[in-house]
């Protein structure tokens, strides 16, 4: 039958990986975060710049892998917006960056949350490792003063 400390050693053990999981599972969350508040800022240095163009100026217009289709602006009073699940409206440019400007600000919060989250697990995880440090400390002991 276990001992007290080594069922203690095998719940930590667990609960590290489990920890260590969801740790992972944070960074990866705010990574694409990160990436989304990034794609959202590059938008709307677009819209501020495109305010500034007039009717027919040259554009460049990006379609992935780093190429570019050239094209001429027609208006620059409007814009098309994705709404969520593929859903578009079109809007003024006014509107478009106060819808940018929410969405970032809801990103922030989230993000901020994210990391809130992931600090507590850290912390969780370097308190288990000390505990785990301690048990596997005691068991050692233990198994060298049974072998003498």
């Amino acid at each position: 039958m276990p001992s007290e400390e080594e069922e203690t050693f095998r719940r930590l053990a667990v609960e590290l990986r489990i920890l260590e999981g969801t740790g992972e599972a944070l960074q990866s969350r705010i990574g694409m975060v990160n990436a989304a508040l990034t794609e959202l800022t590059v938008a709307s240095a677009t819209l501020e710049g495109l305010e500034k163009e007039k009717e027919n100026a040259p554009l460049f217009v990006p379609i992935g892998g780093g190429s570019y289709v050239k094209a001429k602006l027609g208006t620059s009073d409007t814009v098309i917006v994705g709404v969520g699940a593929g859903v578009t409206v079109e809007k003024t440019i006014k509107e478009a960056k106060e819808n940018l400007e929410t969405r970032m600000a809801e990103l922030g919060k989230t993000r901020t949350t994210l990391q809130q989250q992931l600090v507590q697990v850290v912390e969780r995880i370097r308190d288990d490792r000390s505990k785990l440090d301690e048990v596997t400390a005691k068991l050692s002991q233990r198994e060298r003063t049974q072998s003498v």
